[in-house]
């Protein structure tokens, strides 16, 4: 198989709006987009310990923030799976299962 070099991104990966998952606002998005986390499809390949970790050291604002759903919830905007994704934020409270 022919791989591409490093870098070599298909045109089409351009960044989704990751504030469409439930629990991820603007400046969570923008912690998420400095860390190298930029698609639906990124978030949905990184696990809860790192990003527990990232809101750690972000600092105490985002210490409520919960991000054990968000790779499930990526996952389904990744596959364009939106009525999944409604019904799953529908039980939901700020990204947590209530």
């Amino acid at each position: 198989g022919s791989s591409g070099g490093p870098g070599s991104k298909p045109a089409s990966s351009k960044p989704d709006d990751l504030t469409k998952i439930e629990g991820i606002g603007p400046k969570i998005a923008g912690l998420l987009k400095a860390d190298g986390i930029e698609t639906f499809k990124d978030l949905a390949s990184t696990d809860t310990t790192r990003l527990s970790a990232m809101l750690e050291r972000a600092g105490s604002r985002y210490r409520l923030a919960d991000p054990s759903t968000w790779s499930e919830q990526a996952a389904l905007a990744a596959d364009d799976n939106w009525d999944a994704l409604d019904a799953l934020q529908t039980d939901l409270k700020g990204g947590r299962r209530v």
